[in-house]
């Protein structure tokens, strides 16, 4: 047989058995990414977190429930925090209360990514290259109202779109502020210093600052700095979704953050300050492209501790 021909064959081979893997086997391997972050003030306790994102949840993703779940049992958390695109269907919400039922009573915080407003669109993959995707496409409006009501009112968890919270956890005070969907957006950064005063009658002391946003735009991470975040927690990127194996760099991330920090820890530098952020590659997919390769779903559990 013709070399080029059997190159083609060997070519068209590795592409199919990719796609066999991403779409039906990597996409259900879902793990946990653990990081340590010091963070916290000397001789505190250490905190773990739950940080849970874009779970883009059908109601008939049984799997993905029964996993979020059982993990969110074993890992009991502290806190919680959950950085958007919850819903993947116009019936996710019966998932979702499948999935986080274990959270309930765990304090936490939220903010919005799109599809937690709109749900999900055909969309042509190779677009991602040419830039982040438009946010002008019709969509079906989802029942946000009834999401954001089962969240504070049956899992206790505090709305921190556009605004700033606090919480006491093991006496430490955690003072955080986030944004609703930067890519959309939605975001109101002028809207964060007044809500953070507010918090803070006669200089109260607080323990860690944390800074929460759905999408990791540079404008909303330098903003967050400027505000004082001691660390940042976003989602959004799916971690490039499909990667490159062993490539530290995603090869697309929906947004203008640096490809090598489209997943996972790293820190993020502006204006003298170098701050950990955390970047979730998230639990799921848009159901119209069901695929991860090389970028399996994930929750992370950030253990903070005690600053040297």
């Amino acid at each position: 047989m013709n070399p080029w021909a059997v190159a083609a064959l060997g070519t068209l081979g590795a592409c199919a058995a990719g796609a066999v893997w991403g779409v039906g086997i990597e996409r259900q391997l879902f793990t946990v990414r653990r990081h340590d972050i010091r963070v916290l003030p000397a001789g505190s306790p250490s905190l773990t977190v739950l940080h849970i994102s874009d779970a883009h949840m059908a109601p008939w993703q049984h799997r993905k429930q029964r996993w979020i779940a059982e993990t969110a049992e074993q890992v009991q958390p502290d806190f919680v925090i959950n950085t958007g695109d919850n819903l993947g269907h116009a019936d996710g919400l019966i998932g979702i209360r499948a999935a986080f039922a274990p959270l309930r009573g765990v304090p936490g915080l939220f903010v919005h990514g799109s599809n937690d407003v709109v749900g999900p669109k055909m969309r042509n993959p190779l677009k991602y290259f040419s830039g982040p995707s438009s946010g002008h496409m019709r969509a079906e409006r989802l029942d946000t109202q009834a999401m954001d009501d089962w969240f504070t009112d049956e899992i206790g968890w505090t709305d921190l779109n556009n605004t700033a919270a606090r919480l006491v956890v093991d006496s430490l005070r955690i003072d955080a502020f986030g944004v609703d969907d930067a890519h959309r957006d939605w975001d109101d950064l002028d809207a964060l210093p007044p809500a953070i005063a507010r918090l803070r009658p006669r200089r109260r002391h607080t323990d860690l600052t944390l800074g929460v946003t759905h999408a990791p735009y540079t404008r909303v991470l330098d903003r967050f700095v400027e505000l004082g975040a001691d660390a940042i927690l976003a989602g959004h990127t799916h971690g490039g979704q499909v990667r490159i194996p062993f490539s530290k760099k995603a090869l697309v991330a929906n947004c203008d953050i640096p490809l090598d920090q489209a997943r996972g820890l790293s820190r993020w530098t502006h204006a003298g300050r170098h701050v950990p952020l955390n970047v979730s590659a998230g639990l799921g997919h848009n159901i119209y492209t069901p695929v991860r390769f090389a970028c399996r779903p994930e929750l992370s559990v950030l253990t903070l501790r005690a600053a040297p």
